[in-house]
C-alpha cells in the first residue's frame, strides 16, 4: 500500500519543518511538498498531487482561503485541512463552507494531527467533531429552507444523517444502530450523493445551515 501523500502550506519555515519531521516519521504518511504562501501552494499541490493538504489560513501573497477555493475548483482536488491558531475562527468556518474537509489547531497534540490526516483521507469521521459543531453553532447564521433533496432520504438514512451531523464516526453509528461499519459506510455514501455533498464535514455544515442539527 502506498502512503498518504501530504503537502504542508504555512509561512513559518520552522513550523513546517516540525510537522514534516512528525509526518515523515510515520510509515504510512509522506510529505511530498511544501509551500510558504497560497500562490506557491497552487503550483506545489497541482504538481505533487497529494491526498491531503494542511493549509494555514493567514499567509502573505495569497491567504489559505483563496488558495483553498482555487484548489477545490480543480478536477479531483485533494482533501484540505485548515490550520488555525484559535478554535472559533470565522475564516475556518468560511473555508469549510467552501469545501475544506475540516480544521486543526496549530497547537494540537502530534498524535491528534497524525490521526486527523488519516481520518480525513479515510473519510470515515469528522476531525475535531465537537469543535466543528461549536464553530458552526457560533457562525451558523439563520437557517435556510430544507432543500427537496433531503425529502428523498429514507427513514433509516435520516436517522444516520442525524447521527453523522452530530459528528459520530462510522464505528460509533454502527454501534448505536446495530449495523456493520460497511453498511453505515454505504448509507453515508448514499446520503452524500443524494444531497450532493463532498464529505462528512459538509454534511455537518448542511445540517446547521438548514436547521437540522
Amino acid at each position: 500500500m502506498s502512503g498518504i501523500r501530504v503537502v504542508l502550506v504555512d509561512d513559518q519555515a520552522l513550523f513546517r519543518a516540525g510537522i514534516r519531521m512528525l509526518i515523515d516519521s510515520q510509515p504510512d504518511l509522506e510529505v511530498v511538498g511544501e509551500a510558504a504562501d497560497g500562490a506557491e501552494a497552487l503550483s506545489v499541490v497541482r504538481d505533487a498531487r497529494p491526498d491531503v493538504v494542511l493549509m494555514d489560513i493567514r499567509m502573505p501573497v495569497m491567504d489559505g482561503l483563496a488558495a483553498t477555493a482555487a484548489l477545490l475548483a480543480d478536477p479531483d482536488p485533494p482533501r484540505i485541512v485548515m490550520l488555525t491558531t484559535f478554535d472559533l475562527d470565522e475564516a475556518a468556518a468560511r473555508a469549510i463552507r467552501q469545501g475544506a474537509s475540516g480544521f486543526l489547531l496549530k497547537d494540537a497534540e502530534p498524535e491528534f494531527l497524525l490521526a486527523a490526516i488519516r481520518t480525513v483521507h479515510a473519510g470515515s469521521a469528522v476531525i475535531a467533531a465537537a469543535a466543528t459543531r461549536d464553530l458552526f453553532a457560533h457562525f451558523g447564521g439563520t437557517a435556510h429552507p430544507v432543500p427537496p433533496a433531503y425529502a428523498a432520504l429514507t427513514e433509516r438514512e435520516r436517522e444516520i444523517f442525524a447521527l453523522a451531523a452530530r459528528g459520530l464516526s462510522n464505528a460509533e453509528i454502527a454501534g448505536r444502530e446495530f449495523l456493520s461499519e460497511a453498511t453505515v459506510k454505504t448509507h453515508i455514501s448514499r446520503i452524500l450523493a443524494k444531497l450532493a455533498l463532498r464529505d462528512r464535514v459538509q454534511l455537518v455544515v448542511f445540517a446547521f445551515e438548514h436547521g437540522l442539527a
